[in-house]
């Protein structure tokens, strides 16, 4: 992975203590509302995290491919994950 580890793992430990923070208020019968806007937050930081993976694959991978004439994995590999983000 080229994605700044540093980075992506910082975002992943805070989405994994909101998470944490979401099924303690689940347990403690929280406000609807309240749930739903941590687990959007949550959905936040972890779409940044894969938007710096993402990232960090066409600034490197991608680019080496198209450099070497055989970009057209990379490409097929990219445009899939941008259809699964759009989902």
């Amino acid at each position: 992975m080229r994605a700044d580890k540093q980075k992506v793992g910082r975002l992943l430990k805070i989405a994994r203590g909101q998470l944490d923070g979401i099924l303690k208020m689940i347990d403690e019968d929280a406000y609807c509302m309240d749930v739903s806007n941590q687990l959007m937050a949550t959905e936040s930081i972890l779409r940044k995290a894969n938007r710096e993976v993402v990232r960090a694959h066409m600034a490197g991978c991608l680019l080496e491919a198209a450099q070497s004439g055989n970009a057209e994995e990379k490409l097929d590999e990219l445009m899939g994950i941008i259809e699964k983000m759009e989902k």
